[in-house]
């Protein structure tokens, strides 16, 4: 027997791999239900779903490697960032799932109030935090839905030999605006922008891009901080922060 190798845990949910399967612990129940229906829905590569038993969900190992890792510039090809370009178009222009997307005022009210909580509460000078949620609300303006990921992270799209083999942990996929998923894509990876719209195609909204880096920071680093991770560490989303407001300056 493999050993068990822990991959993620926190209060909310722990996913451990023990040799090519992958197990996910979910303290919300419906949760997994609604990954495994997204991963059904999509129209790109996904994980094999190998049985689902609430609170756990299990599934194969996706071969290849991440496009990168947290807090440290990506080593892929230029190629494998314009495939990871293509799939995600797919996954945009594919039939929009049934799942409820994020209400544009919801995302707004999480906006000013993790940004209060920033201010009251993190090291970032008062100025870093106003001008990022200056910024940020470049992202509240009405979008025309399409199916996204919804946590697109740098280490969920898998890759070999250029091309995509899997995108994996579905859990927030919804109807939604497809700038936010290649913000997060790109998120500490911003001078990769260009190689993932060299597949996905460049008719996209730049600035929604920018402002979604600076929403993303601003309302996950609660979160972090609150679970476990540091939201200060190298590359992460106070250095975003910092460096977008030196980039608008």
């Amino acid at each position: 027997m493999d050993e068990v190798e822990v991959i993620v845990a926190h209060s909310e949910r722990a996913t451990l791999r023990v040799g090519e399967v992958f197990v996910k612990v979910d303290g919300h129940l419906t949760r997994h239900a609604a990954e495994v229906r997204a991963m059904d829905l999509a129209s790109i590569p996904t994980p094999e779903v190998l049985w689902h038993e609430p609170p756990a969900l299990a599934r194969a190992a996706v071969p290849g490697t991440a496009l990168g890792v947290l807090g440290a510039p990506s080593e892929a090809s230029p190629a494998s960032w314009s495939a990871a370009g293509r799939v995600i178009r797919r996954l945009h222009e594919a039939p929009l799932p049934p799942m409820p997307g994020r209400p544009l005022a919801g995302v707004e009210a999480e906006l000013e109030r993790e940004s209060e909580w920033l201010l009251a509460h993190s090291p970032l000078p008062a100025e870093v935090v106003q001008r990022n949620r200056e910024i940020a609300r470049g992202a509240l303006r009405p979008w025309r839905p399409a199916f996204i990921h919804g946590d697109l992270q740098i280490t969920h799209v898998f890759v070999e030999d250029d091309e995509v083999t899997g995108i994996i942990d579905w859990s927030e996929g919804a109807p939604g605006d497809a700038m936010f998923d290649l913000a997060i894509l790109t998120l500490g990876q911003e001078e990769r922008l260009e190689d993932l719209l060299a597949g996905y195609g460049t008719d996209v909204d730049r600035e929604a891009i920018r402002a979604w880096w600076s929403l993303r920071c601003l309302t996950a680093a609660r979160w972090l901080f609150e679970h476990g991770f540091d939201p200060d560490a190298p590359g992460c989303e106070y250095a975003v922060l910092r460096a977008r407001m030196r980039e608008e300056a």
